[in-house]
């Protein structure tokens, strides 16, 4: 073991884990406030090793083009597309920002982390298929859903997914709805190229530094303690602001902070897999995300999808996730995580979700009991012609799903989005929950700097809006600008023309 060493070192701004998350923060404010020194600590040796790996998430551009659960059908049939143009909002912010980073020079080959890729929804059976129908025409209407074509003419779906369609011999009503303007995203490599800009701003990343606790000091800073895990040394630290990005491992960090917002909240970790396809022949036969309709009692994140991917600039195959259930709260954490996690505060909030949730739990412990047979009979129903011997399995990212106690929900309610907690004072703020979380990474990176520098917000707005030009404005109120929006990003990540190239 090593020494203690009990020196102090002091900074404006802890970033707490090297992903996706701390990676845009920091880009946002070296360009806001270049003069404010930024450290960040992370537990493994490189960034992006965990959630933001490209094989521990789903790589899905979410802009709700393709994810049903985010249309729901209203009692009177009518359908919500609030959450969907919310989502869809969001992502328009991160291509505007990722826009201005390739054309400062702050990054560069976008190809690297983005291509272009059609985003389609599939669905069977009558219900299913009316259901298709009604949101195509209400997303159609939509300037920030143009282009999108819905078919439920299986010649004209042979045409879109031949794979999906060959040897198909059920009668089962089909639909499918597609748009080009989808995007395939490399978060890992995104995650790891920000962190190369932000190293060369001077940024200090430590890799395999651990922060064991934190705690207030009598001005108002933060204390962080941090193993040095190759040396075994502990170092304190101290910063102004600390934002804790740590994926599934926030939520034990949060609670050590103390901060009464942190109290009530608990983590639900869910593990997943997928199915990648070995063979090049199937591969390319396909191109596209499809997204499927979760079955009855699933959660929302184990939406079933075939996806197209680009991976070390290979173009991959993968289908999935099957949902299921860990304790541990990151793929490299421990298997008392989530014991570990429950305490007096947010006892009976855990206990009230543990009832609530039941149906979830046994449907995540039946898909960790799942046969290789069983998963191949699911992919099946979107690639009838499937071999087993043409997939491997690979262990996905874990998640933790927020728990907290909601009006509507009442106590102890499962969350499916993305959380902000942050301190009254703003001086420590957390994100913590899963889904559509990369994609709208700038989305929720904004809303830390709204909360927790409310001072200084007013006099940054010029320049955040030099960067991300729709800040602040609905872009459903300027269908002007979306299109503006969506040409010049376009341009800039080179999504344009690119599908003459590879067809």
């Amino acid at each position: 073991m090593g020494k203690m060493i009990n020196r102090q070192e002091k900074t404006d701004v802890i970033l707490i884990g090297a992903g996706v998350m701390s990676a845009t923060l920091g880009s946002l404010l070296k360009e806001l406030v270049p003069e404010w020194e930024i450290k960040v600590f992370e537990k493994l040796a490189n960034a992006g090793e965990e959630s933001s790996n490209e094989w521990n998430n789903a790589g899905t551009g979410h802009a709700a083009l393709c994810e049903l659960n985010y249309t729901s059908e209203k009692s009177d049939g009518s359908i919500d597309i609030s959450k969907a143009l919310q989502i869809n909002e969001q992502f328009q912010l991160s291509r505007q920002f990722w826009s201005y980073l390739v054309n400062s020079n702050l990054i560069s080959n976008p190809q690297d982390f983005i291509m272009p890729i059609p985003h389609m929804s599939l669905v069977h059976g009558e219900e299913n298929v009316s259901f298709l129908k009604k949101r195509f025409k209400a997303l159609s209407n939509n300037p920030l859903f143009q282009g999108m074509e819905f078919s439920d003419d299986p010649e004209k779906l042979k045409e879109w997914i031949p794979l999906i369609m060959e040897g198909r011999i059920s009668n089962e009503p089909i639909a499918a709805t597609k748009i080009d303007s989808g995007t395939d995203v490399n978060f890992g490599a995104l995650t790891r190229m920000l962190f190369d800009h932000l190293e060369s701003k001077n940024v200090e990343i430590n890799y395999q530094h651990e922060v064991r606790d934190l705690k207030r000091t009598k001005d108002g800073s933060w204390e962080l303690k941090v193993l040095d895990m190759e040396t075994g040394n502990i170092v304190y630290h101290t910063a102004k602001f600390v934002f804790i990005g740590g994926g599934g491992g926030s939520l034990p960090l949060l609670q050590k902070t103390g901060i009464p917002e942190s109290k009530q909240v608990g983590g639900f970790p869910v593990s997943g897999l997928f199915m990648v396809c070995n063979n090049p022949e199937v591969v390319e036969q396909h191109h596209a995300k499809v997204y499927g309709k979760a079955k009855v009692g699933a959660p929302p994140m184990s939406v079933p999808h075939l996806d197209t991917r680009y991976i070390d600039n290979k173009k991959t195959l993968l289908f999935g996730p099957f949902a299921g259930f860990s304790p541990k709260f990151l793929k490299t954490g421990s298997n008392l995580d989530l014991i570990g996690s429950v305490k007096p505060n947010n006892l009976f909030t855990m206990l009230a979700a543990g009832v609530k949730e039941m149906s979830l739990t046994k449907y995540l412990i039946q898909q960790v009991l799942l046969s290789n047979e069983k998963r191949l009979e699911e992919l099946r129903e979107f690639i009838p012609n499937a071999q087993l011997e043409d997939w491997d399995i690979v262990v996905a990212g874990q998640r933790v799903q927020v728990i907290k106690d909601t009006e509507t929900g009442g106590k102890g309610t499962l969350q499916f989005g993305t959380e902000v907690i942050s301190a009254a004072d703003g001086s420590i703020a957390a994100l913590l929950g899963a889904s559509p979380g990369a994609s709208t990474a700038v989305h929720v990176m904004l809303e830390v700097l709204e909360k927790c520098f409310p001072e200084q917000i007013k006099e940054w707005e010029a320049k955040i809006k030099e960067m991300i030009p729709s800040y602040g404005i609905s872009l459903m109120d300027h269908p002007e600008l979306i299109q503006e929006i969506h040409t010049s990003t376009a341009e800039t990540l080179g999504l344009t023309e690119k599908e003459l190239v590879y067809s």
